[in-house]
């Protein structure tokens, strides 16, 4: 059965920073797609229909969803506005579920708003779509604290250096996992990769990266 991954990038980025994590899954098995929106000029909701379109697509019996950051508010209006039919699993990565601190200092005034755009309509700020249990999903979060958040204050502590750990807590969700990397660190880490495969496979993490690693090659 042929399974996919349909990555989604975060604010400010084009998916090409995504690239040694979709490596990984793609060695993994996986059949990877990376989905590009304008992250800045249309809101989650808006980038959600095409998304929608995107996803209808793909010819895969099984489609997976991978996101990073803004990606994972995106998803939250797909699952909320469309039917999504096909069956798999779902991972968020330093996804700011409960709303950021950071997004909210920069939308606060007329110099800084234009680094948000319409990021922050039923998003960045926390109004987004609530998680209704559609299917499994896997919430990991880092704690590593240097990042470019930081240059407006920063979250609260712990975070990754832009999300606060706390910024990432969703109720309905699977498993959580704290990993030690940044905000985009989360994108490049090997044990990064091997929990969100352990999660696609088995719907949960693991404790031991070391025994993570045989399983998710097998």
């Amino acid at each position: 059965m042929k399974e996919a991954v349909v990555l989604i990038h975060g604010i400010w980025m084009n998916g090409a920073e995504m690239f040694r994590l979709r490596q990984r899954l793609t060695d993994a098995g996986y059949e990877c797609h990376l989905y590009r929106y304008p992250s800045l000029k249309n809101t989650p909701e808006e980038n959600a229909e095409g998304l929608n379109k995107f996803v209808h697509s793909i010819d895969a019996h099984v489609i997976h969803f991978v996101c990073h950051s803004l990606g994972g508010l995106v998803l939250l209006h797909l699952f909320d506005k469309y039917i999504v039919e096909k069956k798999g699993r779902v991972v968020f990565m330093g996804v700011p579920v409960n709303g950021s601190q950071v997004a909210r200092r920069l939308s606060s005034t007329c110099i800084t708003r234009w680094a948000v755009g319409q990021s922050i309509v039923h998003g960045l700020l926390g109004d987004r779509p609530v998680w209704k249990k559609w299917r499994d999903l896997g919430v990991i979060s880092g704690d590593f604290p240097i990042g470019v958040g930081l240059m407006v204050g920063g979250p609260t502590l712990p975070h990754d250096g832009t999300v606060s750990i706390e910024e990432t807590y969703l109720g309905g969700a699977t498993d959580y996992i704290t990993m030690s990397a940044t905000h985009f660190g989360l994108l490049y880490s090997e044990s990064v990769a091997i929990q969100v495969i352990t999660f696609l496979r088995a719907g949960k993490f693991g404790d031991e990266v070391s025994n993570l690693l045989f399983d998710a090659a097998g």
